[in-house]
């Protein structure tokens, strides 16, 4: 049974959430929990034995808590995804193998593309892809048929995998902390498009890839995962971005892992990542 707990901090909460869980008779299996000083926020997540009323147990973890406290016991042990592509092939093709050989700690529900370049790749491991073109069409019209097909499929996450389209706030409005984006550079260098060319042109030694929560300000929501790796002078734009092909699907592979894991507290523009 996983337990996740974000409140207020103050002395003692450990304490009591390990009596409530003594008081049950749950064997602690894990405990991993993080105080952020400066804006005084507690976050907790537990693992533990099974129990079998939780409605019970939830009640007396709110009784030994701070009033705000948000309390989740067992979300879903499987999460859905929708994956969201253009082109590229890389970062979806990890993620349909992983859900092809249940390591990904979700189920892929379905993949829409703007391009139906993907739909065979998707279609070879059994899942619905969806065409959803944006051309000789407004912002508005091409959003409206992505609602619309959405509203077919049951899911908990979107994932961008390289979608190079830009979502625009009325539509993130109704996603909440629950789309994901992996950005080709080490945010918060080089935001927007064609980073690697970007990064050529400044002469940096180091390129890296940036999985985070997608806001209405572009490239600039909560960070999940980041890694680097060293380039030097003989660097094209090309060939950075066939190193970078690497490190992406590394980084969006790692910040799915802790999300399906339920691993991941959203606090403010930070995560606290529980690994």
């Amino acid at each position: 049974m996983i337990i996740l707990i974000q409140c207020k901090d103050k002395v003692g909460l450990v304490a009591a959430v390990s009596q409530v869980m003594a008081f049950n008779e749950l064997n602690i299996l894990s405990m991993r929990e993080h105080v952020d000083t400066i804006e005084g926020q507690f976050f907790l997540r537990l693992s533990t034995d099974d129990h079998t009323n939780v409605n019970k147990l939830h009640t007396e973890l709110k009784n030994v808590l701070p009033a705000d406290a948000v309390i989740v016991i067992n979300p879903q042990p499987e999460k859905k995804i929708v994956v969201m592509v253009t082109k590229e092939y890389h970062c979806l093709a990890d993620i349909l193998v992983r859900h092809h050989f249940n390591t990904l700690g979700a189920k892929v529900v379905a993949v829409i593309g703007n391009y139906d370049v993907l739909q065979e790749i998707s279609e070879k491991f059994d899942v619905p892809f969806i065409h959803v073109t944006h051309e000789n069409k407004t912002k508005e019209t091409f959003e409206a048929e992505l609602k619309d097909n959405l509203k077919n499929y049951q899911y908990d996450f979107l994932v961008l995998a390289k979608f190079m389209r830009i979502l625009s706030p009325e539509f993130l409005a109704n996603h909440p902390r629950n789309i994901i984006n992996i950005h080709h550079s080490f945010l918060p260098a080089f935001t927007g498009a064609s980073p690697y060319k970007q990064a050529f042109v400044r002469g940096v030694k180091l390129i890296g890839a940036t999985a985070h929560f997608v806001t209405e300000h572009l490239d600039e929501g909560p960070i999940i995962e980041q890694q680097i790796i060293s380039i030097n002078h003989s660097y094209t734009p090309v060939s950075m971005v066939s190193a970078g092909k690497e490190i992406e699907k590394s980084v969006l592979a790692k910040a799915l892992k802790m999300l399906m894991e339920d691993r991941v507290f959203v606090f403010g523009n930070k995560t606290i990542v529980f690994e």
